[in-house]
């Protein structure tokens, strides 16, 4: 398809604009105070086919109140994966548990559900499996690992939207979904998130995580009545909670993203079907292997660099030099980080034991793979921009063929 048939999108177009001056002309008045962030809500849980979708301040703060939710506290373990970005294995310790690693499969860079059997203990309570780079991991295996030890799943999909697993919607499987509007993200309002249920209890306490332990707020209802808080007698906090709720204006933001999902990410679909066609005779650059019973909504193309004689460093570098964009690194491996250092848990002080040493060694997949991900952009709104890179992309292995 040529670039007169791909037309150039916005990133924020007319109706972001349009539903932020409604939100402003509101004048933040506390009676309209939620009016956004309830019909972004409603719309998300419509288009993923959910009972309940809670908006957030952010996709970190999603996953800490979906453990709080499910009863995840001191003692307790949460099976997470490494290579992803280290909030995933943070929110464990802010819920006073631990994060325990499984290692990553070799070919799509997803949790492994072997290695998650291997690391569940008496101790643990949830996994936390991330759709990385816009690809489901094995869900039916996570589940029955679930089923067998009573355990609670959160899926982190802050990575991955509209993508589907065995014709699922991601997002729909985990005992609760939690999504990211960041700014890199899928559908961003800058920032902000969503956790999405179809269990009533769990949206419930979600909510109330959420909103500081109001009383007056529950799984479909965001904020407290003037009624209430004009009650001298009334009892507003019935449980612990922080202020995570989602502003008003980037509710406005994310609900015209959300009604304009399947262009926003088709466009990241269209890019990396781009980038893959350039690689496809490339034996020295392995992308990330989809499964046939998946589809990927790429939030970046990634790949392996298998070269003996290339570094990362030196094929980024001549890439940047023929014109192109740069291309983002993985993370380092989360249990690698200097926080992690001294074993961090063991000093947290609601960490009663050591079920698990943070050291080279602990996930030797993920260790091998993560100085080998290329991690290309497909967030390119001008079809020509995409072409472009593309050739810039070509260019550069032929100067390495």
């Amino acid at each position: 398809m040529d670039s007169a048939r791909r037309p150039t999108l916005r990133r924020v177009s007319e109706l972001e604009r349009r539903y932020v001056s409604e939100c402003l002309d509101h004048g933040f008045e506390t009676s309209k105070g939620s009016v956004f962030c309830t019909r972004l809500e409603t719309a998300f849980a419509e288009r993923l086919g959910m009972d309940y979708a809670i908006s957030f301040v952010n996709g970190t703060a999603t996953m800490h109140a979906a453990l709080e939710a499910a009863g995840v506290g001191p003692g307790h373990e949460v099976i997470v994966p490494p290579l992803t970005m280290a909030s995933t294995a943070f929110v464990a310790l802010q819920a006073h548990a631990v994060p325990v690693f499984a290692d990553v499969d070799p070919e799509t860079f997803q949790i492994d559900p072997a290695s998650i059997r291997d690391r569940v203990t008496e101790h643990t309570r949830a996994i936390i499996p991330v759709a990385l780079y816009g690809l489901a991991p094995e869900m039916d295996a996570i589940m029955d690992i679930a089923r067998e030890f009573d355990l609670v799943v959160i899926e982190d999909d802050a990575e991955a939207i509209t993508n589907t697993y065995k014709g699922r919607q991601i997002g729909t499987i985990g005992h609760m979904s939690s999504f990211s509007f960041q700014s890199s993200k899928h559908l961003a309002s800058g920032e902000g998130g969503m956790v999405v249920t179809n269990d009533e209890d769990l949206a419930d306490r979600v909510r109330r995580f959420n909103s500081l332990g109001y009383a007056g707020v529950g799984s479909r209802k965001g904020r407290i009545t003037k009624t209430d808080i004009q009650d001298p007698t009334y009892a507003r906090h019935v449980s612990h909670g922080f202020n995570y709720r989602m502003p008003e204006l980037c509710a406005a933001v994310a609900l015209a993203q959300v009604e304009r999902m399947h262009e926003l990410v088709g466009r990241r679909v269209e890019v990396a079907e781009l980038f893959l066609g350039v690689l496809k005779d490339c034996a020295w650059i392995v992308p990330q292997k989809t499964p046939a019973h998946c589809t990927n909504s790429y939030w970046t193309l990634v790949a392996r660099m298998e070269h003996p004689d290339i570094t990362w460093h030196r094929f980024r570098d001549a890439f940047v030099a023929n014109g192109g964009d740069g291309i983002y690194a993985a993370w380092r491996l989360t249990y690698l980080e200097p926080m992690f250092a001294d074993g961090c848990p063991v000093r947290h002080p609601a960490y009663r034991g050591t079920y698990q040493t943070y050291a080279p060694g602990l996930c030797p997949n993920a260790e091998a793979v993560q100085p080998k991900l290329l991690q290309f952009k497909t967030n390119y709104w001008d079809w020509s921009e995409a072409e472009r890179q593309a050739d810039v992309l070509a260019k550069t292995i032929a100067h390495f063929s």
